[in-house]
């Protein structure tokens, strides 16, 4: 058997490809529709995935009399008839979390962004008045979300899916631990259930330690091999490559430092072919002001203003130089198989690119948790 999903805010996919991924001997998920407003998102989207996507605003989709323009009202109105015309079992919102995080401002509700999350709530209801409520509500957003405000935000929202019959249960995980993805990413997920035998098989939260992977200096050394694409060269990937005619003061020698004036000398010296000389490693240029490895081994987190003319892309040291993650390893590195059954669309600005790798979630992780809910789903029927 399988279990229908539905997704909001599906970005380029990395949820709907977790839940696609995972699967038994007894069955897996269905995808049926997704739903996605940025434009250049929705074209990748439709790039790897056959099932419909129902592109738009979900705040217009869910409450088309909202407006104004009659046309459009009519395009929003046939737009939500479809979702209500394939009732899920199973709704995924990644809604947007910049109204949370730390980069974003942390806004919380302040930020039209954050009220987002009601067109959930909104959602729910008219698909239990028009054929029954999800069984399960699968939501991710930023580790932040759970302290923003002094914890106020998130009491105000799982207050709001209490209130429309769920079970909350949440967890924050980071890809790193428990995936094989070189990537320091933690996110929080709420996982909601409408039946309370259902949440009381759904354990995985209470027991994490049970899921955490030990990586072995090699075993993370062939982790990163799988997400960079090592054997291509300058002449390849010449576009990504740091040089001294591009970057000057990146390439800074110690008389040319010292001969700058006072006003113009930053605090420290940066020369990258100095100070990025392991591989195997990823390093950033931090605000343009110094040169850090990341302490942890692996991947800084991925994030949305890495599509900002590539600011913010993490820096390895290769056979031939030095130089910026391409967006391919950027969805590499958040699960999505580039090369392997997803590809990127041709004619996209890589900056473009790079946000919805910042945007997305890690595929690995999806599929974990979605197989510990396909079997509390399959032991409860």
């Amino acid at each position: 058997m399988n279990y229908k999903v539905g997704s909001l805010f599906a970005g380029v996919g990395g949820v709907c490809l977790g839940f696609k991924n995972a699967k038994n001997n007894q069955g897996g998920y269905q995808l049926v529709w997704a739903n996605e407003i940025d434009e250049n998102a929705t074209r990748t989207y439709q790039h790897n995935f056959e099932h419909p996507l129902i592109a738009g605003d979900i705040e217009k989709i869910v409450r088309p009399e909202r407006e104004e323009n009659e046309d459009l009202r009519l395009v929003y109105e046939n737009k939500k008839a479809k979702i209500l015309s394939e009732p899920v079992d199973i709704l995924t919102g990644g809604f947007p979390c910049q109204a949370f995080s730390i980069a974003g401002g942390r806004k919380g509700f302040d930020d039209h962004r954050g009220n987002l999350f009601y067109s959930i709530i909104d959602l729910v209801n008219d698909l239990d008045e028009s054929a029954h409520k999800p069984r399960i509500l699968f939501l991710e957003n930023v580790k932040n979300l759970h302290g923003h405000d002094k914890g106020r935000t998130y009491q105000v929202i799982k207050s709001e899916l209490e209130k429309t019959g769920y079970i909350i249960k949440e967890a924050v995980l980071n890809t790193k631990e428990f995936t094989n993805l070189p990537q320091n990413r933690e996110r929080l997920f709420i996982v909601c259930f409408l039946n309370q035998s259902d949440a009381d098989r759904f354990t995985m939260f209470e027991r994490l330690d049970d899921y955490k992977l030990k990586h072995s200096d090699e075993a993370l050394k062939e982790n990163i091999s799988q997400v960079l694409d090592l054997e291509k060269d300058k002449q390849q990937l010449q576009a990504y490559y740091y040089t001294s005619n591009k970057y000057p003061n990146y390439f800074l020698s110690e008389a040319q430092y010292n001969h700058l004036p006072a006003d113009k000398r930053k605090k420290e010296r940066i020369n990258i072919t100095e100070q990025i000389t392991d591989e195997f490693e990823f390093y950033q240029v931090r605000r343009g002001m110094y040169v850090r490895k990341n302490a942890n081994g692996v991947c800084p987190t991925l994030t949305a203003n890495m599509g900002t003319g590539g600011h913010n892309v993490a820096l390895i040291k290769v056979k031939d130089g030095v130089r910026k993650l391409t967006p391919a390893e950027t969805f590499k590195l958040q699960g999505f198989p580039v090369g392997n059954g997803y590809s990127l669309p041709g004619k996209m600005a890589n900056g473009q690119l790079y946000k919805q790798a910042g945007n997305a979630v890690s595929v690995d992780l999806i599929t974990l948790i979605a197989n510990e809910l396909l079997e509390v789903l399959q032991a409860c029927d």
